[in-house]
């Protein structure tokens, strides 16, 4: 596709404003990029000269990167109240929230539930948190150090700086979404300007009508350039995510470890294996086109069984860490920390001989604990978990070897693309909220199955649904209809006699009417709401319904081993117009072979209190393993 050119200072800003407008809507937009993660800094490490005066390079998905060096303030900075601005009290699927008072007592607090099904209590009626927050009042003061400190210490590797705290020379690197090719910007000059106590801001020239203000984190649109005239990026369709991982694969950017360890010769014979796999590796129990190569993937997944070691950090307080959410939307997160801390066959004592390092926070927990209700500010919540990382680094040496590439973390809140920025941005991230244009990296990091878990003690109740030729409704959807895509389709297709398309369905007592329509639609819609990812997609798997997806730049989860285009329909936002056309002309051959694999994937998406081949604790795992195996760079 040919973009119109831009003016260069322009374009440079137009890429700050967008990475503004769709994730930091109060910060400054450079202090955000700072430090919410468009600007990483790296903790002095022994770097060959690599040019970084005046560099590009593309990195990632579709972003162009520009590097040079800098000295910013090294201290780490205490909570606070102010600065990051979200859709508080607007969470996806939620019926209530279990909202913590100053007091420490609970209290519920009603959301909207965009399927307009009872989900019970999104946190266990609140049970499970209340345990974990009963002590707040005496920790509370403790939440500037995330960590409960230990005396373990681990010797550093020779000629290694573990305690990187940026008081030297860091490497800095800004991550510029951009709707057109790499640039050279030799001709602009961007200065680092740090002051004392202050973050530090990034100058440069600008020849725009936007001006950007450092007034307590606040931005200034100039009237001219209003929302709806800044310049738009394409979404990225399925085949260009397809592409994007396939080179993240074949040419890594990763960055070697400083020295190399047992752990990494292990990985890298496992790659070998993996692209040599063969006929042999077949497995008589998998359907071979629901997945990208069978070979490959039932390869890897053997090498991973056998061999795959994880070392969990003991640090870190509850309930933000160590502690789980089994109901509600948010309990992917929940599950996999519950069931890898239980596990004897993955989990490590030693870290010396872990491949993987693991980072046992909740994401939703973090939100309750911290989140000030109705400051519109995450800042405290970003600020604790940069806090906790720079802990990790200065007690061990194991961050610094790779740059974090060999650690990674499970969270499902919305907020979490935004919590895990700055050094967490180098994890392996298993994200439910899978935005590429807000971060996300195809083939580092991993796309976390959005599941609304609605009885933890029976997460299984109502699985399966009606064969096809008892499937009368041509597609269904219900929800509440917050979002940019929910609206246009009520307005399109609300009316129509062959779909059923509601706003909310009348409530009946276990969900029956919600999930009886799933189970008798040939397609489920599973439209966007405020942020990408839906529990619909997971719903209709599990109601053996084909789900349709209709959310731009969403990718779907384990897409680094399935082949979702054999089981599932994507459109594009704009197409919604065209939805029922689009189903209509797809033959009845190809609806059973999507509803085929719909069945096949099944078991990919299922959580069970003890772990069973193939599973979604095993999936999530086995994709940060498989991800790490191919990024992993050794020259």
């Amino acid at each position: 596709m040919i973009y119109p050119e831009f003016d260069l200072n322009a374009h440079i800003v137009y890429s700050f404003l967008l990475v503004q407008f769709f994730e930091l809507p109060q910060d400054s937009v450079l202090s955000s990029l700072l430090s919410a993660g468009k600007v990483a800094f790296f903790g002095k490490r022994n770097f060959p000269d690599q040019g970084l005066s005046s560099s590009l390079a593309t990195v990632g998905n579709i972003t162009d990167t520009y590097t040079f060096q800098a000295k910013p303030n090294s201290k780490i900075l205490n909570l606070t109240k102010e600065g990051y601005e979200g859709n508080e009290g607007k969470d996806e699927d939620t019926k209530f929230d279990c909202v913590p008072n100053k007091n420490g007592s609970i209290h519920k607090e009603f959301t909207s539930v965009n399927n307009g099904s009872s989900l019970r209590d999104s946190l266990g009626k609140c049970r499970d948190f209340e345990h974990a927050i009963s002590t707040r009042n005496v920790t509370e003061k403790n939440y500037t150090s995330p960590g409960n400190i230990q005396t373990q210490h681990f010797p550093s590797t020779p000629g290694q700086n573990v305690s990187s705290g940026c008081a030297s020379e860091c490497l800095t690197t800004f991550s510029l979404l951009s709707p057109v090719s790499p640039i050279k910007l030799d001709s602009v000059t961007p200065v680092i300007s740090v002051e004392p106590n202050r973050s530090p801001m990034l100058k440069m020239p600008l020849e725009s009508n936007i001006s950007m203000v450092n007034n307590n984190s606040s931005v200034a649109l100039s009237p001219t350039h209003g929302e709806s005239e800044m310049p738009k990026l394409a979404p990225v369709k399925i085949s260009k995510m397809n592409e994007l991982l396939l080179r993240s694969h074949s040419f890594s950017n990763s960055m070697p470890p400083q020295q190399i360890s047992t752990g990494d010769k292990e990985l890298l014979h496992a790659k070998f294996e993996i692209e040599n796999a063969s006929s042999i590796d077949a497995d008589l129990g998998l359907y071979g086109p629901v997945y990208r190569n069978l070979f490959m993937f039932k390869r890897s997944y053997d090498l991973m069984d056998k061999m795959l070691r994880v070392y969990i950090y003991k640090e870190g307080q509850k309930p933000i860490f160590h502690e789980s959410i089994l109901e509600g939307i948010y309990a992917s997160e929940g599950w996999f920390l519950k069931l890898l801390e239980s596990n004897k066959q993955f989990v490590t004592d030693d870290p010396t001989e872990a491949h993987l390092f693991y980072i046992p926070f909740s994401s939703r927990l973090l939100e309750l604990t911290l989140y000030v209700r109705n400051s519109h500010s995450r800042k405290n919540l970003i600020d604790y978990m940069q806090n906790y990382v720079e802990m990790l680094i200065h007690k061990y040496p194991f961050w610094n070897r790779t740059n974090g590439e060999d650690h990674f973390l499970a969270a499902c809140h919305d907020w979490a693309p935004a919590e895990t920025r700055g050094r967490m941005l180098s994890c392996l991230r298993a994200l439910c909220n899978a935005d590429i244009k807000t971060g996300f990296v195809i083939g580092k990091d991993v796309s976390l199955p959005t599941v609304n878990v609605r009885s933890a003690k029976n997460p299984l109740k109502d699985i399966g649904g009606e064969p096809a030729i008892k499937r009368p409704i041509l597609a269904f959807f219900s929800g509440y209809m917050h979002g940019r895509a929910r609206p246009i389709l009520l307005k399109h297709w609300g009316k129509d006699p062959d779909m059923r398309i509601f706003d909310r369905l009348p409530h009946v007592k276990g969900n029956k009417n919600y999930i009886e329509h799933m189970k008798s639609s040939k397609y489920c819609i599973c439209a966007r709401g405020f942020a990408v990812h839906s529990p619909r997609v997971v719903e209709s798997i599990f109601f053996e319904c084909v789900p349709v997806i209709i959310s731009d730049n969403y990718i779907p989860p384990f897409f680094e081993v399935l082949n979702w285009e054999s089981f599932a329909v994507f459109i594009l936002e704009k197409d919604i117009p065209n939805l029922k056309s689009i189903l209509l002309s797809i033959p009845e051959e190809k609806y059973l072979e999507m509803l085929n694999g719909v069945k096949q994937v099944q078991k990919h998406f299922l959580w069970h209190a003890e772990p069973v081949k193939y599973d979604l604790f095993h999936m999530t795992l086995h994709s940060v393993w498989y991800n790490r195996v191919f990024r992993l760079n050794l020259a």
